[in-house]
C-alpha cells in the first residue's frame, strides 16, 4: 500500500461522514496517474501554492490603493487569512482539510489589478463581461502552466468559481470557504480602515456590536464560533439566524463607511481608466498581444474579447501601471519624471 493510499484510509477513519474523502473525488477534466504519496486535494493545493498566478497576487490590491505603510492587506495577504479560518473550521467540524486549503488559496487567482475597481472597470468595457471567480476558474483551467492549465480536481473548481455570495459549492468544504471569504474581508478590511483613519476599531453600530462584537478580533472569534457551533453533526454549514444577520448588517456597514468611502475609494476612477484604457488597446491592436496569448487565441478560437481580459487581468498593480505609462506616456516625459 503507498503512503498516499495510507492517507486515504486515515481520512476515513478520522473525518466527519459528511466530509467528501479523497478517494470520492468526481475526478479530472483529463484523467492522470495518482501521485504515490499525496491525496488528490493535497495534490491541488500544491499545484496552487507553486502556480505564477499565486504568486502574483501579492501585488494586487484588496481595497486600498497605494496605501501609505507595508502592512495593508494584498490579495495575496486575504487569500492566506481566508485559508486559515476556512482551515480553523474544518479542522473543527473533521472535515477534509485539504480540500479547503486548495479552494481557499484558489478562489481569487483570477482577480484583477487593483481589487474590484479593476474587475469592475473589465466588466463594463468587455461585451462578453467579466467576473473574477469565473476568471479564477478559467486561471486554473486554462492559462496556468503555460495554458496547459492545472487540471484540479472537480470539488476544487467547482469550490472557486462559486465561491461568491451568488454561489453554492456542492461540498462542505467549498461552503466553509465561501463564508470564510466574507469573514476574512470583513475583517481585515475594517482593520486596514483602522489603519487609514478612516474609521476607529470601535465604531460599529450598536445592532451590530452587542451581537458580533465591537472590536474587530471579537467578530471575527464570534463568527468562526458559531459556524462551528451551528453545524457539529450536521451535513450542511449553517450560522446561527443572529450571526448571520450581524453578518449581513455588517456587509451593509462596511459597504456604505469603507467600500464607497470616498477617502478610501478616490483613486479608483484613476484605476478603471487606466484599465479600460489598456483593454482598448490590445483589442485595437491584437499584434500587440504577448505571442502566449496570441497562440491561445489561435488554439482555442476563444473572442479577442476574452483573450484582453486574459492579459489584463494576470497583471499586477505595478505591472499594469508601468505598462500603462510605456504605452500612453512619452518617453521624454517619463525621463524627466525619473530625474
Amino acid at each position: 500500500m503507498s503512503i498516499r493510499e495510507d492517507l486515504e484510509e486515515l481520512e476515513k477513519k478520522t473525518l466527519s461522514p459528511y466530509a467528501c474523502l479523497s478517494v470520492n473525488t468526481k475526478g479530472r477534466l483529463k484523467s492522470e496517474e495518482q501521485c504515490d504519496i499525496r491525496p488528490v486535494f493535497q495534490r491541488d493545493r500544491d499545484r496552487i501554492l507553486h502556480s505564477k498566478a499565486f504568486r502574483r497576487l501579492k501585488d494586487k490590491t484588496q481595497v486600498f490603493l497605494t496605501p501609505e505603510g507595508d502592512h495593508y492587506r494584498t490579495r495575496m495577504t486575504h487569500t492566506l487569512e481566508v485559508s486559515q479560518n476556512a482551515r480553523t473550521i474544518a479542522k473543527a467540524l473533521r472535515l477534509n482539510e485539504d480540500l479547503v486549503e486548495a479552494i481557499a488559496l484558489g478562489h481569487d487567482l483570477g482577480h484583477t489589478p487593483f481589487g474590484h475597481a479593476g474587475e469592475r472597470a473589465l466588466n463594463k468595457v468587455c461585451p462578453l463581461g467579466f467576473v473574477h471567480s469565473e476568471q479564477s476558474l478559467r486561471v486554473v483551467d486554462v492559462l496556468e502552466k503555460d495554458m496547459k492549465g492545472l487540471n484540479l480536481t472537480m470539488e476544487v473548481r467547482d469550490g472557486i468559481v462559486n465561491h461568491r455570495t451568488e454561489g453554492m459549492p456542492y461540498t462542505l468544504e467549498g461552503r466553509i470557504v465561501r463564508l470564510s471569504d466574507k469573514i476574512a474581508y470583513m475583517h481585515h478590511d475594517m482593520d486596514d480602515a483602522v489603519r487609514a483613519g478612516i474609521l476607529s476599531d470601535d465604531t460599529v453600530p450598536d445592532y451590530i456590536g452587542s451581537v458580533a462584537g465591537y472590536k474587530t478580533a471579537q467578530r471575527l472569534d464570534y463568527f468562526i464560533h458559531d459556524i462551528v457551533m451551528e453545524s457539529r453533526g450536521r451535513d450542511d454549514i449553517h450560522m446561527s439566524p443572529p450571526a448571520e444577520k450581524a453578518m449581513k448588517d455588517l456587509r451593509e456597514w462596511m459597504f456604505e463607511n469603507v467600500y464607497r468611502n470616498p477617502k478610501a475609494k478616490n483613486q479608483e476612477s484613476k484605476a478603471e481608466n487606466l484599465i479600460e484604457s489598456l483593454y482598448h488597446y490590445y483589442f485595437n491592436r491584437p499584434d500587440r498581444l504577448p505571442a502566449e496569448y496570441k497562440l491561445l487565441m489561435e488554439k482555442t478560437g476563444d473572442p479577442l474579447e476574452r483573450i484582453c481580459c486574459d492579459y489584463i487581468s494576470s497583471m499586477t498593480d505595478r505591472y499594469a501601471i508601468n505598462l500603462y505609462m510605456k504605452l500612453y506616456v512619452p518617453e521624454s516625459w517619463l525621463d524627466k519624471q525619473a530625474i
